[in-house]
């Protein structure tokens, strides 16, 4: 599938978290693009997607090479490496994009310093460039943050040229599993139906995940004030969110 998509892949440098967050106008973008590992690195792989080259690269991330070294490698052995386009960010932050001379203009991406912004099928130019200075400019705030104020920006100054259909956000600690996975897999506005799926998750969702089992360590039962919450009918939650049961 052709998935014409911006995208941010982009680490933390004080938490040591990576995470990914994407918008297309096709559904589910979510489920195909966004690719996380502890520690190792955060890959987006879109337009003709490919979910093997993105989890190939976490598998050299996760061997000890940079992210450079990583992508080049994986495209090497790709036969439709011009049909792609892929961002990396690997646990040190060094981050590295490519965009293939047969993705679907306007395409290109911007790379730096803990981060890459990278799409096709834009509006223009103006979409990676509004992504980039959200991203630098939203410095000490958490990541999951961040690269929300990134999707934002692309999205407001134009985003995929064709509209808007899902959208997702992705944020990887130090477990096996993500500190965050939240998606809006078909929506008239999905980065805003992003932003408010965050603020219901960072109240309901989040404090639950803070104390899920760790690796080498005991599993304790959750505080009562998680499982307080979490036992409320979710319009009744801190943040709302949800329905009632059918009477």
């Amino acid at each position: 599938m052709e998935l014409n998509t911006f995208s941010i892949v982009a680490r933390c440098a004080a938490a040591g978290h990576l995470g990914v967050a994407v918008a297309t106008a096709v559904p589910a973008v979510g489920s195909m693009c966004p690719f996380t590992m502890a520690a190792t690195g955060a890959v987006s792989t879109q337009s003709w997607v490919n979910p093997y080259l993105a989890l190939a690269v976490l598998d050299r991330l996760a061997g000890g090479e940079d992210a450079e070294a990583a992508l080049a490698a994986v495209l090497a052995e790709d036969e439709a490496a011009d049909l792609r386009q892929i961002g990396v960010v690997d646990g040190a932050g060094r981050a590295s994009a490519w965009t293939g001379a047969a993705c679907t203009p306007w395409a290109g991406q911007i790379v730096g310093e803990d981060f890459a912004v990278q799409g096709n099928m834009l509006t223009g130019p103006e979409v990676i460039g509004a992504m980039a200075a959200a991203f630098r400019a939203s410095t000490g705030e958490p990541l999951d943050e961040r690269l929300m104020r990134a999707l934002e920006a692309g999205d407001a100054a134009g985003g995929d040229r064709r509209g808007k259909q899902s959208a997702a956000l992705r944020v990887h600690g130090s477990e096996a599993y993500p500190l965050l996975d939240i998606r809006a897999d078909e929506h008239a506005a999905p980065v805003g139906e992003l932003r408010r799926i965050l603020g219901i998750a960072r109240l309901q969702l989040m404090p639950f995940v803070a104390h899920m089992p760790k690796r080498g360590q005991p599993a304790g039962p959750q505080p009562a004030a998680v499982t307080d919450v979490l036992a409320l009918a979710p319009p009744d939650r801190p943040g709302g969110g949800g329905a009632y049961p059918a009477r």
